[in-house]
């Protein structure tokens, strides 16, 4: 049998299904923000940290896409595994490599934002505890307009 949903169960369905969107398999890791009209319409993909030795900073890594019809600012995250986590940039100035905290991050409309070790990252400082490769590690990700979005990254090699 097949039905259409309609009024406040459909909206109630669909808000249901963005919210299981938030958190999938180890392989591949997705998440939706967006499930108001004043929240940031962003989905995250392949958030990742790269695996060091204990009490090393770390570098985090995923691609923002904004999949709304304004501009999203990122303006920063933290995660209850790390003392300090904070947006930067590495940059190739004239063959000195920098990396430089930026305030602000604008993912365009329709467009994304690749954070890789050579561009836009987020820097891990002082872990609260020992991670290995498999691991997740909850991430929040704060936006200007007041949303948030929870992420988890998986520790990768």
């Amino acid at each position: 049998m097949h039905s259409k949903l309609g009024g406040r169960a459909g909206t109630m369905g669909l808000l249901a299904a963005a919210a299981a969107l938030m958190w999938v398999s180890l392989a591949h890791t997705t998440a939706i923000a967006g499930m108001s009209a004043e929240s940031p319409a962003i989905r995250v993909e392949e958030a990742w940290i790269r695996w060091l030795p204990a009490g090393v900073p770390s570098g985090g890594y995923a691609t923002l896409i904004n999949i709304g019809d304004r501009p999203v600012i990122l303006i920063a995250a933290s995660s209850p595994d790390y003392g300090e986590v904070s947006l930067h940039r590495t940059l190739d100035r004239g063959g000195t490599v920098d990396m430089v905290p930026v305030a602000k991050i604008t993912i365009n409309p329709h467009s994304s934002v690749n954070f890789a070790a050579m561009g836009y990252h987020f820097m891990l400082m002082q872990p609260s505890k020992s991670r290995k490769p498999g691991d997740r590690v909850p991430i929040t990700l704060r936006f200007a307009d007041g949303a948030s979005l929870l992420v988890p990254f998986e520790v990768r090699r």
